[in-house]
Parts: structure tokens; C-alpha cells; sequence
């Protein structure tokens, strides 16, 4: 707990700019412990420990808007779509309905999820108001109308960009929605901090069979399922292929799983090489399995971490990850694919 956040860089002729912060404060998020040494050199190269500190990290969440899907109540113009609020382009094209009653924007996350917040950006170039009055609504239906009955109220200021904290309310939905006669709903982007509802089952690709298009003779595919999610390459713990046009791995799982997530650990060394990769589950091996059904695309995750993408429960026995285009790498250092329990319909 603390009143004051501070960022420093140690280090003299050190130059500290910073375009945003944003801190994320509450008593629900899990810490986990950090301890660490700081070591200095003598004027002789040799090492002493100066001092033990004591640190509370917390795992920061994903935003997992950009696996979802977007719909609108109306579109204005055909370049104003609802997608153009998931795709992580602050200064591109906004979506924009046409004027009506009750507008509404709605993301469907495929998976029920515990929503922590939702950040809203608003309209920079003109008419920032119209969004005054927008309600965030989180709910297991598509309906805009059912979702009414339980909604979460926010007033959304005339401001560029808000923070709305939802308390981890569960839903597989978000919908911004516009009350009233008359109106226009215009968003520029929408970020939703969740994790899944509920805790995860085994790993069910732990171990199994892996195979690949092609492979670098350290990074064999079944090092993405080894169960060791250490980002560095030179542990050994990675997969790697060649450069090829439409690199691809797969998995096989032995059974047919209703697949509910994947979750996906980058490299922490040319983390832009995973960008764009897709994610396929289906029962055959007809074009290295990877044109059944998609489960997500991959549009960046930060070197050495893991982000989880929620899979809209499809069945499938074999999970392939395909990289398109030519000249691509394609590397991944773990992958785990976590099926839905249908005994009592809940995630475990």
C-alpha cells in the first residue's frame, strides 16, 4: 500500500521521459513475493552483496479486447467500423453509429471472464460530449436488453480517456451503450483488463505430441510443451523453425477436448516475430491442421509473457499455430490448452 508512485532510472546522465502513467490500484489483485540481491564490483572486479530487499509484485492483466469480437447497433459510414475500437490504434479510425435511439457498441470476449476495468477513449477531433451518459453494461447475454437488467452505470466524461474499475464482474459480454432519442455513439478504442472466470483445468497439452513445420536443431517442437515456460531461448525451453513461408506448429491431443483457452508464452528476444500468428483447433490434419477453426490471432505479446486467448469452447483434437506470410520464424516457448468442464457448465 502507498500513497506515492515513483519512478526513477539509477545512473548518472540518465534522461527519464514518460508519455502516460496510469496506476491501477485495489485490494483483489493477487501479489506474489520477490526477493533479489543487488550486487556491486570492487575496483578489482570482484563481487559483494550489498543488500537484501523485500518487494510485492503484481502480474499485471491483459487487455483481452483484441480477441473478441465486435459488433455495433449501426454503422455511419464504411470505414467507421466497431472493429476499429479493438485493434490497439489510438490514433486510426474510430467506430461511429449512425443517429438513432439508443446506440450501442458490444465486444464479446467468447469466454466468460472477470472484467477488473475498462478504458474508454474518446473522440479527440470533435464532439467529445456525445459520450457523456454512456453506460458500460457486463453480462453473460447478447441481448442489449437483457444486459440492462443488471447493468454497471458510468457517466463517461467529456475527457479523451477514462478508466471505469468494474469490481470483477463476470461476463462474457461488454456493451457500451447510448440512452435516449437522437443519439451518436463514437468510440476510438476500448481496452478490457479480465482474466477467465473461474480456475483453469490441467493443462491438457502438457507433454503431448508436438510436431512443426520445420526445426532449428535447439528449438524442437516439443519444447513448447515441456511444461517449462522460461522465455529464454538458450535455456532450451523454446520452439524454433526455420525462415519459410507459413511456419506452422501443432499439437496433438489425443482426444477431442472442447477447448475453451490457449495460452501462448513469447520469447523474450524478437518478440515482434509471434505478431500476427494464428491459432486453429480442429480434428484433422488436412493442411497441418490449421484451417478448421480459428480461435484467435495473435496481435502482439510483449516479449516473455504469457497471454491467455479465449477459444469460444471449440472441439478439436489438434491445436496448430500458423504463421502467414514469407520469410517468417516462427518460435514459441510454451503453449497450454485448457478444455471446458460440462458437469456443472463452469470453467474449473
Amino acid at each position: 500500500m502507498g500513497r506515492f508512485v515513483n519512478v526513477i532510472i539509477p545512473g548518472p546522465k540518465k534522461i527519464l521521459t514518460l508519455c502516460e502513467v496510469e496506476v491501477y490500484a485495489g485490494t483483489t489483485v493477487t501479489d506474489f513475493a520477490l526477493f533479489f540481491l543487488v550486487c556491486f564490483k570492487n575496483s578489482d572486479n570482484s563481487s559483494f552483496l550489498f543488500f537484501l530487499s523485500f518487494l510485492t509484485l503484481v502480474e499485471p492483466l491483459a487487455n483481452v479486447a483484441p480477441n473478441g469480437q465486435a459488433t455495433q447497433s449501426s454503422l455511419y459510414a464504411n470505414n467507421v467500423h466497431a472493429v476499429n475500437v479493438i485493434n490497439g490504434d489510438m490514433t486510426g479510425l474510430c467506430s461511429h453509429t449512425a443517429n438513432q435511439s439508443s446506440p450501442w457498441w458490444k465486444l464479446d470476449l467468447l469466454a466468460v471472464h472477470r472484467v477488473r476495468a475498462v478504458t474508454i477513449f474518446n473522440r479527440p477531433d470533435c464532439c467529445p460530449e456525445r459520450l457523456i451518459g454512456a453506460e458500460i453494461l457486463i453480462g453473460n447475454s447478447p441481448s442489449t436488453e437483457k444486459a440492462l437488467a443488471a447493468p454497471l452505470v458510468m457517466e463517461i466524461l467529456s475527457t479523451l480517456t477514462h478508466t471505469f474499475h468494474c469490481g470483477d464482474m463476470e461476463g462474457r459480454y461488454v456493451v457500451v451503450i447510448l440512452p435516449g432519442q437522437k443519439r451518436i455513439l463514437s468510440l476510438c478504442e476500448v481496452e478490457v483488463y479480465a482474466s477467465l472466470a473461474g480456475v483453469l483445468m490441467q493443462n491438457v497439452a502438457l507433454s503431448r505430441t508436438a510436431d512443426q513445420s520445420s526445426s532449428h536443431p535447439d528449438g524442437p517442437a516439443r519444447n513448447a510443451v515441456d511444461g517449462n515456460r522460461d522465455p529464454n531461448f538458450a535455456k532450451g525451453s523454446c520452439s524454433l523453425t526455420h525462415q519459410e513461408s507459413n511456419p506452422w506448429w501443432r499439437v496433438d491431443l489425443q482426444n477431442v477436448y472442447t477447448v475453451t483457452a490457449v495460452m501462448i508464452t513469447n520469447r523474450n528476444e524478437f518478440e515482434n516475430r509471434l505478431d500476427g500468428a494464428e491459432i486453429w483447433i480442429g480434428n484433422s490434419l488436412e493442411d497441418n491442421g490449421a484451417k478448421k477453426s480459428r480461435c484467435a490471432i495473435i496481435s502482439h505479446i510483449p516479449k516473455g509473457r504469457t497471454f491467455y486467448f479465449p477459444c469460444s469452447s471449440t472441439e478439436g483434437r489438434y491445436v496448430t499455430v500458423f504463421l502467414p506470410g514469407t520469410k517468417k520464424i516462427l518460435t514459441l516457448c510454451d503453449v497450454q490448452v485448457f478444455p471446458l468442464d460440462y458437469a456443472d457448465g463452469t470453467y474449473i
